[in-house]
């Protein structure tokens, strides 16, 4: 009898192991289909295409009900109850802390179906609208789209079109104005349904586990430590008239710089730049698929980012790559576009080799939503259009068509001119994320509290001398999954300096370095294993600080020029060496399927070379 009882208890766990190994495997494959179904769609609708607005609405309503269903939360809570394998039991922890990530009540449903509805709304009406600004010689309208415009300010040599452009993206500030009222109310009765005080403190603790009071109290010394740059600026107007003019401040501080930089920035030498810069510093993207649309064109969504339509995922135990879209907005041969479209290229580049890289068998961690951390994500990409940025970069990269090297004389005449608004590096990002907290904070929202709350923080970020709805045209604002989440990107700025810094002392240096993307790659593989400030403290063996930030972006001109001068000699002891570096000079290989396209024009691949796609690439362009 006590035979049989063994027995029998023996093969019930058995079954029970297999019962509960065979749920787990289907979430995880679900999870994937559903998300791979939704990403093509939001792909197709963002790069322009809005007859399937319908199909990607139904597609993110099955994921967010895969998400949501209480079925599979009560499942796991029964296995938890009899699961006997730790391996399990890790594995069904990661996903009840899914589930509930995501649960909402029921009479929630319909009120998350209604933001939805509004997003979909808006997109629709953005990728529509007629764009362009009135000649102010002409008086005639000139289409051009907001991206083309926000160039042309900063780079238009009168006054009077910068002006133009200007005052045309106010008018744009207020497409969706009428729909932003009713989408904040409504993202707000969502999470007071959930028991948080509003949407921004509900979207903060689900993607970072803080709260305000945390984020604001790293945010706000920035901005008291920083702001006296405002009286500096105060100061050079009584030379530079017009210099705190919304429409002048960027063409008078950098226009310049801008024109005589592009020479520096062929974009037709983008993708090789690129493919060299990263493999150099040792990133792999796992045989993973990448697929690239870089110009900008009508209806296209007006702002740079990668998705992952298919996560890293297991099969029978075997893995299978990932495949990251991604995109960004060049007008080409417009002056200044070609250098935001390197920039892009280094950051969204960096957010792919993130999500390609992780391992986890538990899909939910592999991919860019939570419980992954909005902020450590953008401290991948920041951290890579960081790079480009630097001397050092420009150095070993930054060639004219002549092979002339981006000086150390420009380099030094830029940094001079510019370094009085260098410690406002994150105005911007605390602006944003000052608007929105205001935003979602505010009693009985109106369309003219919208407008004064905007144009306040604009105010007291920029110290412009106009007013301005910029605040309004930021395109995160209007989507559920990056609204209140802009603070993502300072947090990502504290981190990838910090990580910057960690990687100077250990190596001496970043730019071609491998070492670099061998240590990244081991905090890639852990997907969202772990929150934002686990994975700061993990990669740079330092707690999360705005210390570093503060220190580098006051630091006094000559010390920075004493850098650079320094960097220079090191570099050119350090090309002399390069030839016995094996992974310098060699074919350029990311361990990557990528396809060129332009909407739906296939126009390359790397089937047969990088070096090929690349060059086919330049031919295209120069077509255009």
């Amino acid at each position: 009898m006590g035979y049989t009882y063994v027995m029998k208890n023996r093969v019930k766990k058995n079954t029970t192991t297999q019962e509960i190994e065979e749920f787990i495997e289907k979430i995880r494959s679900e999870y994937v289909l559903l998300h791979k179904r939704y990403e093509e769609l939001f792909w197709i609708v963002y790069m322009g295409n809005q007859k399937f607005s319908k199909k990607k609405y139904d597609a993110q309503k099955k994921k967010e009900d895969f998400q949501n269903n209480e079925k599979y939360l009560t499942k796991i809570n029964e296995y938890l109850s009899m699961c006997a394998q730790e391996k399990q039991k890790k594995s069904l922890h990661i996903w009840k802390n899914f589930f509930e990530l995501y649960h909402t009540p029921k009479d929630m449903v319909s009120v998350k179906d209604a933001a939805t509805n509004l997003e979909s709304k808006m997109q629709k009406k953005t990728a529509t609208r007629k764009e362009g600004y009135i000649d102010p010689y002409s008086h005639k309208f000139i289409a051009s789209s907001y991206i083309a415009m926000r160039t042309i300010i900063s780079t238009h040599e009168d006054e009077k079109v910068r002006k133009a452009c200007f005052l045309a993206t106010e008018q744009l500030a207020e497409t969706n104005l009428d729909d932003y009222v009713a989408y904040v109310k409504t993202l707000n009765q969502y999470a007071r349904g959930l028991g948080f005080e509003d949407f921004y403190a509900f979207k903060l603790m689900q993607e970072e586990g803080m709260t305000k009071k945390e984020l604001f109290a790293v945010f706000d010394p920035i901005y008291e430590k920083t702001k006296f740059a405002f009286k500096d600026m105060r100061i050079l107007e009584k030379k530079m008239l017009g210099v705190r003019s919304p429409w002048n401040m960027s063409y008078m501080m950098s226009g310049n710089f801008i024109k005589e930089e592009d020479q520096y920035f062929p974009f037709d030498e983008a993708l090789t730049r690129w493919g060299q810069s990263f493999q150099r510093m040792g990133v792999d993207y796992k045989e993973g698929t990448m697929q690239l649309d870089l110009l900008d064109r009508k209806r296209k969504y007006a702002n740079g980012f990668c998705h992952w339509p298919t996560i890293v995922h297991y099969k029978e135990d075997k893995i299978i790559p990932g495949h990251a879209n991604f995109t960004c907005n060049v007008v080409y041969g417009q002056v200044g576009s070609a250098s935001n479209g390197y920039h892009t290229l280094f950051h969204e580049g960096g957010h792919a080799a993130h999500y390609l890289n992780t391992v986890q068998k538990e899909t939910c961690l592999n991919s860019e939503y939570p419980p992954a951390s909005t902020a450590w994500a953008e401290t991948q990409s920041m951290f890579f259009d960081s790079v480009y940025s630097t001397f050092e970069w420009k150095q070993s990269y930054a060639k004219n068509k002549k092979g002339e090297v981006y000086s150390l004389e420009l380099f030094e005449r830029k940094l001079k001119k510019l370094s009085i608004r260098k410690p406002l590096g994150l105005s911007s990002i605390l602006m944003i994320s000052n608007f929105e907290r205001d935003i979602y904070e505010c009693k009985n929202l109106t369309k003219e509290k919208v407008k004064k709350i905007a144009r306040y923080n604009f105010k007291k970020f920029t110290d412009m001398s106009e007013d301005s709805l910029w605040l309004l045209n930021v395109p995160h604002i209007y989507s559920w999954s990056s609204a209140c989440s802009y603070h993502g990107y300072g947090l990502a700025d504290l981190a990838q300096t910090q990580w910057r810094a960690y990687f100077k002392k250990k190596y001496g240096y970043i730019v071609d370095n491998p070492k670099v993307g061998k240590e990244m790659t081991k905090v890639w593989a852990l997907g969202a294993k772990y929150s934002f400030k686990e994975f700061v403290k993990m990669a740079t063996g330092t707690h999360l600080s705005p210390h570093a930030w503060i220190k580098e972006n006051t630091k006094s001109v000559q010390k920075i020029i004493q850098e650079a001068r320094a960097l220079v000699k090191s570099r050119e002891v350090f090309h002399e060496a390069k030839k016995k570096r094996a992974h310098i000079d060699r074919p350029i290989n990311l361990n990557a399927k990528i396809l060129m396209v332009n909407g739906e024009e296939k126009i390359t691949d790397n089937s047969n070379s990088f070096e090929k796609m690349a060059d086919d690439y330049a031919k295209w362009l120069n077509k255009q």
